[in-house]
């Protein structure tokens, strides 16, 4: 089996944990809890008849703080950059952080992930696009489930 390893990061408070655990445990919470230093798990998915294992690694906080040592990048396969469609502040900036990714993470695959899409309407997401600066791979919302299972398996068809 092939095992490539996924980075989630972004801002705090952006959905990067309830996208780990409803990707992997099909669970969501309301609550808030601050993840501390890099959770990881892992989970199989199957993709045209070949299994790829997923090594997941969520990581806290923000992407480019010395809280987050850059050799928690090495060795990915795949970043997961997830920003908060409700807060601008987590998308303003989103052409630096990824920037900064392509220069931690060589040849990695980068997707750009709008999360929370369950709080906005059209016409929000038709403000947020016209925006910012880097266009987004796909909108998902934890809380629903809506295009998760479809971030994750779209990512693994992509590297295999």
């Amino acid at each position: 089996m092939i095992s490539k390893k996924v980075i989630l990061t972004g801002s705090f408070g952006v959905g990067k944990t309830s996208l780990f655990n409803k990707f992997i445990h099909d669970k969501f919470s309301d609550k808030y809890l601050t993840t501390i230093g890099v959770k990881v798990n892992k989970k199989s998915v199957t993709v045209d008849g070949q299994e790829l294992s997923l090594l997941l690694w969520d990581i806290a906080g923000e992407v480019s703080q010395e809280k987050v040592p850059t050799s928690f990048y090495l060795g990915a396969s795949a970043i997961i950059f997830v920003f908060d469609l409700t807060r601008p502040s987590t998308f303003n900036q989103i052409a630096s952080n990824i920037n900064y990714l392509k220069g931690i993470s060589g040849d990695a695959i980068i997707k750009v992930v709008g999360n929370k899409h369950d709080l906005v309407d059209a016409e929000d997401i038709a403000q947020i696009k016209e925006t910012i600066e880097t266009p987004w791979d796909i909108l998902t919302s934890a809380k629903t489930g809506a295009n998760v299972e479809e971030l994750f398996h779209g990512l693994a068809k992509e590297l295999l």
